[in-house]
């Protein structure tokens, strides 16, 4: 039984072998990550993935007391600092919808990520903060609130700003109760907003925003089928019972990562006393 997943790491178990699809696991900091690339069209259909790299992270679940999303977020930086260009604005944006906890890291996320477009050098300067690469951040929120589709909007954005790289934040969905709020996901193909939980919305990819794209994700849920015969052909997810704590703590992790990466001078501490 195929049940739905967001994460390339599931869809690429048991492909050990195949043409055109690498991967290597490396250890830092407590933090083991997988370095998937696929890099054959064939093998893209293959795994249901778009050509690309992809980044597992697996680390102590969010949810646990124990972890501390300011002692381990190096590791995100660096990759992240690998996928984006050396200069240039770059645009973030938090999707989903604040008011559902599950989908609630990316606003979460964008909130806590500094956004110096508008700071010239000179008040960067007064205030401490030179050099600042320029960012500009958003949380688009969802086609039910607002009647736009958010990869709309983040592309009428790209048209104005013309950023160098727009970084897209979102929850997912596993495959694997294991990976729930304990997994990110970084890669440089895009993201397709839902597909984890069948509600599909335009791919935000390179190719639709015209700028390159690096997509974000924790999985705060998974899918759930009914063995009873009654309740055969009822789709639920399900969630951790601590998932109020586990977005809390998976956005700080994003924010230091992505604030680690385009400020690599200041450190998330330092950042969290400006909000």
């Amino acid at each position: 039984m195929n049940y739905r997943t967001d994460l390339t790491i599931e869809l690429a178990e048991g492909t050990d072998g195949i043409p055109g699809v690498s991967s290597e696991v490396n250890v830092r900091d407590g933090v083991t990550i997988t370095r998937t690339v696929i890099s054959d069209p064939s093998a893209a259909d293959r795994i249901g993935r778009p050509q690309g790299r992809y980044y597992t992270l697996e680390m102590l679940p969010f949810g646990e007391a124990a972890f501390e999303p300011d002692e381990c977020f190096e590791a995100a930086s660096d990759i992240l600092r690998e996928l984006l260009p050396e200069h240039g604005c770059v645009l973030t944006a938090g999707l989903g919808n604040a008011s559902v906890t599950p989908d609630s890291i990316g606003p979460k996320a964008a909130g806590r990520i500094l956004a110096t477009r508008h700071i010239s050098g000179e008040l960067a300067e007064k205030c401490g903060l030179a050099p600042l690469r320029q960012t500009a951040v958003i949380a688009p929120g969802v086609l039910g609130q607002t009647g736009i589709e958010a990869a709309e909007h983040i592309r009428w954005l790209c048209g104005g700003l013309k950023p160098s790289a727009v970084i897209v934040i979102d929850a997912m969905a596993a495959r694997s109760l294991s990976r729930l709020g304990r997994t990110l996901q970084i890669c440089d193909s895009g993201i397709s907003p839902g597909s984890g939980v069948g509600n599909d919305r335009p791919c935000i990819d390179s190719a639709y925003l015209g700028t390159r794209v690096i997509s974000m994700g924790v999985p705060t849920v998974a899918e759930l089928r009914p063995a009873d015969s009654a309740e055969a052909g009822k789709e639920m997810m399900i969630t951790p019972r601590e998932i109020d704590m586990l977005t809390d703590r998976a956005a700080r992790f994003i924010a230091a990562a992505v604030n680690g990466a385009l400020q690599p001078h200041l450190h998330p501490t330092e950042i969290m006393k400006l909000f």
